[in-house]
């Protein structure tokens, strides 16, 4: 085990776009566990949009980091010291934790990752977060059912790839947006997507959703909002469902633009749009992961990560993810688990 503990502070605000000065990478000690905490060593580690919104001072879902505190994500670790956390040595487990080589936490914030589930980086990915995010935004709040036309935004991404295989178990048809000819390819050909939309290439969204959902549009899962989301709006039907999940296309906004303007097709379709949380459904975790992992076992969901490897490289990582540069799930490997 190394003397020296790596960790990334957030160095400054950023003022719009985040870039390197962001990010602040220090050298410390390796910490010890306090008692009820575990000392664990990082494996992967996850970058995620929403945690652009920590990175400022406003309010959020997320609480926000101080300037010089450390960054935090998911994180799939390996247990090297308990001192009374319920774990031993050589565990993997997962957590919240900061974005460091070593990192302690009590016990009680530890969950344990079961490999037989799937490969441990799954844990942040298909069978973590996005993947239980994409289960329960699909299934219990867009709610496609079998003829329906369920687009989602993100397409290629690690939640609304999952989300589009979800809703195409349910006998929907499925049209997804996504940022690359590549990424079309792959929302196609291995996720089985009905159409999907490279938005890079046309400034005509509602042409391109006329011709991938002709009969319009009755569940509408949005990672991303904007204009994709105004010309979605336009093709709801009555009683469309839409689950409100990420806006990442305002989240460097300096200034958000006026709006809502599109309310008004709601008077007229009678639809439902609803925002959520993955947290609101915390008690049925478990359950939504060992059905994910089910169907990824089947084959019935098929899951892809870009992997970044090296901790000092987390921030390119990070920023990649307002680039369209991952496909599935972004990670970073920070370690690899003891023989």
């Amino acid at each position: 085990m190394s003397d020296t503990n790596r960790k990334y502070l957030l160095a400054e605000r950023p003022d719009g776009t985040p870039d390197r000065e962001t990010f602040e990478l220090v050298e410390q000690a390796v910490p010890d566990p306090a008692p009820g905490e575990a000392l664990v060593r990082t494996l992967y580690l996850s970058v995620d949009p929403y945690m652009r919104g920590r990175m400022d001072a406003g309010e959020s879902y997320a609480e926000p980091w101080d300037v010089g505190e450390p960054l935090r994500a998911g994180v799939v670790a390996e247990v090297v010291e308990s001192n009374g956390a319920g774990f031993e040595a050589g565990d993997v487990v997962t957590g919240n934790l900061e974005w460091a080589d070593y990192a302690t936490a009590p016990g009680a914030q530890l969950q344990p990752v079961d490999p037989s589930l799937g490969p441990i980086s799954t844990a942040l990915g298909v069978l973590g977060m996005p993947g239980r995010t994409a289960y329960f935004g699909t299934r219990e709040v867009a709610d496609p059912k079998a003829g329906d036309t369920f687009v989602v935004t993100g397409a290629a991404g690690a939640v609304g790839s999952v989300a589009g295989q979800i809703a195409k178990r349910s006998g929907a048809r499925v049209v997804g947006f996504a940022g690359s000819d590549e990424k079309v390819a792959f929302l196609e050909d291995d996720l089985g997507f009905d159409a999907a939309i490279n938005y890079k290439a046309t400034d005509d969204y509602r042409a391109a959703l006329d011709e991938a959902a002709p009969d319009g549009v009755d569940s509408y899962f949005d990672n991303v909002g904007g204009p994709i989301t105004d010309a979605v709006f336009s093709k709801l039907n009555v009683d469309a469902r839409v689950a409100v999940c990420g806006q990442i296309s305002l989240y460097n906004a300096e200034e958000l633009p006026t709006g809502p303007r599109k309310l008004g097709t709601l008077v007229e379709t009678r639809a439902r749009v609803e925002g959520f949380l993955v947290g609101d459904f915390a008690p049925r975790f478990e359950a939504a992961t060992r059905q994910l992992a089910e169907w990824v076992a089947d084959g019935e969901v098929t899951y892809r990560e870009t992997v970044t490897d090296g901790l000092q490289n987390a921030p390119d990582a990070f920023l990649g993810l307002f680039e369209g540069e991952n496909i599935g799930k972004q990670l970073v490997k920070v370690g690899e688990r003891e023989a």
